[in-house]
């Protein structure tokens, strides 16, 4: 059986969050201002699905990642890569193994007093 479901124009307001993917406190305070309310009924309120499209499209263009040639992608990088080329991943500080020995007895004295032992 071929699944023929139609989509309605109109969507309830208790839907309307869900159909843009948010709570309904966002929605009331980003999106519906926006919108015309549609009556339904003596209490029920809907909007169109066109308008919430249009709504989430122009959403999109405003905050999404850019997609057109020649505008630079949201998460390029700020800074230009190094000329220099690859480096080596070793340390160049000049501490001794000695420092290192140290800083770790001070560390490990300072966790033994908060310990109680039996």
């Amino acid at each position: 059986m071929p699944n023929n479901l139609v989509q309605p124009r109109i969507v309830r307001f208790r839907d309307a969050p869900r159909y843009l993917g948010m709570d309904r406190n966002r929605f009331n305070a980003e999106v519906r201002p926006h919108l015309i309310e549609i009556p339904i009924g003596k209490q029920g309120i809907g909007f169109d699905r066109l308008d919430l499209d249009a709504w989430a499209d122009d959403y999109k263009r405003r905050n999404g990642r850019p997609g057109q040639k020649g505008v630079n992608s949201w998460d390029a990088s700020e800074y230009p890569p190094s000329s220099l080329g690859p480096a080596s991943g070793i340390s160049t500080s000049t501490s001794s193994g000695g420092e290192f020995a140290r800083a770790l007895e001070r560390l490990g004295s300072k966790k033994q007093k908060g310990i109680s032992r039996e």
